[in-house]
């Protein structure tokens, strides 16, 4: 049991420790920088490209928003969606949808859950239903320890304590079902469980239905939503060929004692508990 389908790719992991190593021990011997090993290695040169390149993968994006623009237009030309357009803020992009029972959907976009940006949100005032949409996009990370640690230990813990209601969480991206990150729920019929979508194919996405309450010391129990109450959510489910006992519900409970609050968040598919945290104070940086 555990809380995605997906698991980090060992295989995958082991030969990028391999060639960093490599890197670490021959990159003096790349590029034309005229400098001997020992210069090299001292001059800061190697240290700065790395940073360099971290810092370009991690801080845009660019990819993110143009595989959401893909998906999203999927999902407007087979009608699941009436419109969507999108509000990039300072700290994350918002995108609006248009459902077609009426209502304005909003989706925040973001990183991988375990990053800060997953703490920066904020409802929007006119936001029906309001959905967080993570996109881990480095295969060398650990999927389920993405998921737990931003569901539970910063989801959790900014909805408790700025009392804002978030009604579901979709985690998915361009590597999942890839040779980076093998998707378990195309192990069997994969032909006819992927998607095309511009110039991805994609597996079910992973759908996480929230509360339909901010949860806090006066809503002490806040269980799942049923799917059919949140249309957006539904709009990917259906759309993106998932099973029923795929969709993830998220419960929480509240407790506070002299003057400290506490959660237990419990993660459900299948019927099944999948994973539950302990009774857990909250700390907030």
């Amino acid at each position: 049991m555990s809380v995605i389908p997906c698991e980090q790719n060992d295989d995958l992991r082991s030969k990028i420790e391999s060639f960093a190593e490599v890197l670490k021990t021959r990159a003096h011997t790349l590029g034309g920088h005229m400098l001997d090993e020992k210069d090299f290695y001292n001059s800061g040169l190697f240290r700065g490209a790395i940073e360099r390149i971290r810092g370009q993968y991690s801080a845009t994006m660019r990819p993110k928003l143009e595989f959401a623009q893909h998906v999203l237009n999927h999902l407007e030309d087979n009608n699941y969606i009436a419109s969507w357009d999108k509000a990039d803020s300072e700290n994350r992009s918002d995108i609006r949808v248009k459902l077609y029972s009426g209502k304005n959907a909003v989706i925040g976009l973001t990183g991988g859950m375990d990053g800060n940006n997953t703490a920066i949100f904020e409802r929007p005032a006119n936001a029906d239903e309001f959905v967080i949409w993570s996109m881990m996009t480095n295969p060398a990370s650990d999927p389920r320890r993405n998921a737990w640690s931003g569901i539970h230990t910063r989801l959790s813990a900014e909805m408790i304590s700025r009392e804002q209601r978030v009604d579901g969480v979709i985690i998915w991206d361009m590597v999942c079902g890839t040779i980076g990150r093998p998707c378990p729920k195309i192990a069997s019929q994969r032909e006819a469980r992927l998607t095309d979508v511009g110039p991805f194919r994609v597996p079910p996405t992973c759908i996480y239905v929230f509360p339909a309450i901010a949860p806090g010391p006066n809503r002490p129990s806040a269980p799942a939503q049923a799917l059919e109450d949140v249309e957006l959510l539904l709009s990917f489910y259906t759309c993106f060929k998932c099973r029923s006992d795929e969709v993830n519900y998220v419960s929480f409970e509240v407790e506070e004692h002299a003057g400290e609050i506490a959660r237990r968040t419990t993660v459900r598919r299948g019927g099944c508990i999948q994973r539950e945290s302990e009774m857990m104070t909250i700390r907030r940086s």
